[in-house]
């Protein structure tokens, strides 16, 4: 009989140890826990631990600094009870304390009841498919990754719910999770990546529509102010000297006056109220993005004096005041927005007040997610009341991607949205015989830079 010879363990150098532990969910469901419901895709509350590497700017802080200062979903003291009670732990052991430091490599697991918020029951819209990709309209208001709140109500989710566990939707472009229209999906890694080399080479044109407020001006209008990200927690951005360089051409495509009200009666006269400010009509406008950055069409829009109708950051006067941040590009107010903004969901509506027309007076009797005040009966998270359905997105939409060798090109029709209200005539498709907004990109010298996702 053969002897075998195992030999000692060696001890494996520092370098080479595992990396820390981790929670484990308690159980990933399937089918996903979706239903409809009043024209709402909704997820029934579920247990879920978060997973997330300690990031270089909380290397040194305290654990619950971090989560009260970074999330803003929960109040400090659910943290500071997470922390003490083990639902929140480093490297998959209790955290000693509330003001226990964390350092670089750390893993810090988060377990909770997790409450999704809904999203618009609205199908995902395919637009072409073969072998390799999958060219999708995405609805407004549906995150495309897990993030935040949004898990199982984000586009990857509700694909591989309507096409099986195992398969692995591959986004190779992004949009806003409030924007709809034109995203790529790689069925496999060797597609996904060739497009994705297509995109950083410059070598594919974007255009979206946007419904902006008031008459924007005619022709070519280029935007070239940098962009800052003021906050990443509450997803702000604005024009600044030190920020990224950012270029966008727009053009108008129609322009909506605000309908003439019915002339006062001598009996009513005295009860007249002035008109709104926002009383201004509205414009459909062609954006064509040179660059990538987060939020620049949104940024640039709203730098011009021309924000998106129904943004709930960009357009909101009670974040920015009744100039709605027009030529703003100083920190001067930087604080001030950020306050204002944080209340915004929480003690007050997440409202765009810049609705135009007659939405203004009817906004405020609308559904609109904030605090109820209410609080599950499981784990007392706090409960938030349905999205209105003028908060499931904005009116910004990514029209069409094309190849800028004319190899292939996808695009959507135009969104309700954008269409000529009732009566009314206008252009029921953004796409001219010359494509004059391509052709004025090219006569004004300007070219592609990366493209960054968006």
């Amino acid at each position: 009989m053969a002897l075998t010879v195992v030999e000692p363990p060696v001890e494996t150098p520092d370098i080479l140890q595992p990396p820390p532990a981790v929670v484990t969910t308690p159980c990933d469901p399937w089918p996903r826990p979706y239903y409809l419901e009043d024209g709402l895709r909704r997820v029934a509350p579920y247990h879920f631990t978060y997973n997330t590497n300690v990031k270089e700017r909380w290397r040194g802080r305290g654990i619950l600094e971090i989560f009260r200062d970074e999330f803003r979903d929960r109040p400090e003291e659910y943290y500071k009870d997470a922390i003490e009670t083990g639902k929140i732990q480093v490297n998959g052991q209790p955290v000693p304390s509330i003001t226990a430091h964390v350092k670089n490599g750390d893993i810090i697991s988060h377990t909770l009841h997790r409450h999704e918020p809904p999203v618009t029951a609205e199908p995902v819209g395919i637009v072409h498919e073969d072998e390799d990709l999958i060219v999708i309209n995405k609805p407004a208001g549906v995150p495309v990754h897990p993030a935040g709140r949004y898990n199982y109500n984000s586009v990857v989710e509700i694909m591989r719910a309507q096409r099986g566990h195992q398969f692995n939707p591959l986004p190779i472009n992004r949009l806003d999770r409030l924007t709809s229209g034109v995203m790529f999906i790689g069925k496999h890694k060797k597609a996904a990546e060739k497009l994705t080399d297509q995109l950083v080479g410059r070598t594919v044109r974007k255009e979206y529509v946007a419904r902006v407020r008031g008459e924007f001006p005619e022709g070519d209008i280029i935007c070239e102010q940098p962009i800052l990200q003021i906050s990443p927690k509450l997803g702000l951005n604005r024009v600044r000297a030190n920020g990224k360089t950012a270029k966008t051409v727009f053009k108008r495509l129609a322009y909506y006056p605000p309908a003439t009200p019915p002339p006062p009666t001598n009996d009513d006269a005295s009860k007249q109220k002035a008109p709104p400010p926002t009383a201004a009509g509205y414009s459909i406008v062609r954006c064509r993005p040179l660059t990538g950055r987060t939020h620049q069409l949104r940024v640039h829009l709203q730098f011009l004096g021309h924000p998106i109708t129904n943004d709930p950051i960009y357009a909101n006067r009670r974040v920015f005041g009744a100039d709605l941040g027009r030529a703003a590009e100083t920190a001067d107010d930087d604080e001030d927005v950020m306050t204002r903004l944080g209340r915004m969901g929480k003690s007050e509506v997440a409202e765009a007040v810049a609705y135009e027309d007659e939405m203004v007076e009817e906004y405020n009797k609308k559904k609109a997610e904030k605090m109820t005040g209410l609080l599950c009966e499981l784990c007392q998270t706090p409960l938030y009341s349905d999205p209105g359905p003028h908060e499931l997105g904005i009116y910004l939409h990514a029209r069409k991607y094309a190849d800028a060798g004319g190899r292939w090109s996808y695009e959507t029709a135009l969104p309700g949205w954008a269409l000529p209200p009732e009566g009314v005539e206008g252009p029921v498709d953004a796409t001219a015989e010359s494509d004059p907004l391509v052709v004025g990109v090219e006569k004004l010298g300007l070219e592609d830079e990366a493209d960054c996702p968006k």
